[in-house]
């Protein structure tokens, strides 16, 4: 339950330096003092062997393969490190490769997703779960099992956030779900717990809507009924709750001061770095003032903005809203949201151009304003505003963040490079069935390669699915790892002639062997073979 005013304490999350002090109700936890991303992991397609098998999220109608006609979401996702897509009948991508999509029923795409999230040091994400009465609750129930596999792998958090959206039956069968299913979950390692007790929320009470009518005495029955089974409870809620006007129903402050943690949501309120100060002044202030008197801790939503409608800003929108929940003194913070094609306010990566969109279409692109960002941008800006909450980083309304790793893209993050070798020949993959080699007089598919941001200032290779691995220089290198560990990682060595060097993590560079034999990663030193050109 949350703590009185008497238990409230003073705590300092942020550097000396920042002069922020943060009243907290709750002391750092899984949730506290963290960056959470909602997650709604909802897309599947036809073929993709999960029960409903229709494009579901994807396209309407679902029980056909996306066209141009059809198709639902505002963003096109880059789609270059999963391992397995599905073909749509979308034009191709403006560099000829097929417009193809990804499906949460896979392990792959979910694997990758809490990858990126370890890579960009984003704490937790909040797995949505519509009514699982419906016609997605087969696939809600597969996905929820893939996410706590994914979070235990990558080591991240999870909780479930129930939106009551729509769901006639919500106060009896919201508890049967928990009882029944989600309950199981928070014995695992990677389930959110904070003050001790699993982490649960719930978005969509006190909403002034028709698709959410419940009353007050409804919903501070399912409140309490979940901090009675010893869970701690967030509420997702209008912006307005507080003063009880416009988008929230009059009468739920009673609701609204049951929860231990208030998120109240912005999606349709910030389009513009204006909007967001507004958001700032009007609410955010009086909203962590009434939190902080009631013991309650406060999560607001930051967002990158609608890309479709030209928001964005290079990231100069979101940092804003970074800045400013920071500096209001915030508990934690909410992305809204993690994989949000539908909506085009997705962090997750998204074609940074046209040659990653398919081609014809009216997708925005995320250098749409002339400045180049990599498809993983929003994800290390994301990573850049936890660290400022955490203190990490001093309080700053100057976003520290580079649209592309090294300024002027002296890393190619994101990006498809060739590596041409100093014999003139370019590095191939093999294609993942044999090691690699630097023979190739021409480039085709297998000598072609994603650099991916590993984390640490590090990179990695990825060509079909599979990224390059060392081998740790005791053999010839290959490019078959559906995963990123140490071996694939690798520092992008500038050698200021014009050529690049690969070091992997045991400190040997990768060499190209004169195209002579298979390429291995054991050269203490960078001679020629060393030496490799991209995109040449």
């Amino acid at each position: 339950m949350a703590c009185s005013k008497k238990d409230i304490r003073q705590s300092e999350l942020q550097s000396p330096g920042s002069q922020v002090k943060r009243t907290n109700a709750s002391p750092v936890g899984d949730v506290v003092g963290k960056i959470v991303v909602g997650y709604q992991g909802w897309f599947a397609a036809i073929g993709d062997g999960s029960p409903i098998n229709i494009w579901w999220h994807w396209a309407d109608p679902n029980n056909q393969t996306p066209t141009t006609g059809s198709i639902r979401i505002k963003s096109w996702p880059d789609v270059r490190e999963y391992s397995t897509t599905y073909a749509t009948s979308l034009p191709n991508l403006g560099n000829g490769q097929q417009a193809r999509l990804f499906s949460n029923y896979n392990d792959q795409t979910v694997n990758t997703h809490f990858l990126w999230m370890q890579q960009n040091n984003i704490d937790c994400a909040a797995l949505q779960r519509f009514n699982p009465t419906g016609g997605e609750g087969p696939i809600r129930d597969v996905v929820t099992a893939k996410v706590k596999t994914a979070a235990e792998t990558y080591g991240r958090k999870f909780y479930i956030m129930y939106d009551v959206t729509g769901w006639t039956n919500m106060q009896s069968e919201i508890k049967t779900d928990w009882t029944n299913k989600m309950s199981a979950y928070t014995s695992s390692s990677a389930y959110a717990k904070q003050n001790g007790k699993p982490v649960v929320c719930i978005w969509g009470f006190g909403f002034n809507d028709p698709g959410r009518p419940f009353t007050a005495a409804q919903c501070l029955d399912v409140v309490n009924w979940f901090k009675a089974q010893g869970c701690y409870v967030i509420g997702g809620v209008p912006r307005e709750w507080r003063t009880g006007v416009d988008g929230s129903r009059p009468g739920f402050i009673g609701v609204y001061h049951a929860f231990n943690m208030l998120s109240p949501w912005l999606i349709g309120a910030v389009g513009n770095v204006g909007d967001a100060d507004n958001i700032y002044n009007n609410h955010m202030v009086s909203d962590q003032a009434d939190c902080n008197a009631n013991g309650i801790d406060y999560q607001p939503c930051v967002l990158p903005g609608d890309l479709q409608e030209h928001q964005r800003v290079h990231g100069d929108l979101m940092w804003r809203m970074f800045y400013n929940a920071v500096r209001v003194g915030a508990q934690s913070i909410y992305i809204s949201m993690y994989d949000e094609y539908n909506e085009g306010n997705q962090i997750a990566k998204t074609a940074e151009s046209a040659a990653f969109k398919p081609a014809g279409t009216n997708f925005v692109t995320l250098d749409e304003d002339g400045t180049a960002c990599s498809a993983d941008y929003y994800l290390r800006l994301t990573g850049d505003g936890g660290r400022m909450l955490k203190g990490q980083i001093a309080l700053t309304a100057t976003r520290p963040t580079q649209p592309i790793v090294g300024g002027g893209g002296t890393v190619p993050i994101g990006q498809v490079v060739t590596l041409k070798g100093s014999n003139n020949q370019y590095v191939s993959s093999e294609n993942g069935t044999q090691a690699m080699n630097c023979n190739r007089p021409a480039v085709g598919g297998w000598e072609q390669f994603t650099v991916v941001n590993a984390g640490s200032g590090k990179v990695a290779l990825l060509n079909s699915g599979k990224y390059v691995s060392s081998e740790n220089g005791t053999q010839a290198i290959n490019c078959n790892r559906t995963a990123i560990g140490p071996w694939e990682q690798f520092d992008w060595v500038n050698n200021g002639d014009g050529t690049i060097s690969l070091r992997g993590n045991n400190g040997r560079y990768l060499s190209g062997e004169n195209g002579s034999q298979a390429m291995t990663c054991n050269r203490t030193t960078i001679g020629a073979t060393e030496k490799f050109r991209v995109n040449q």
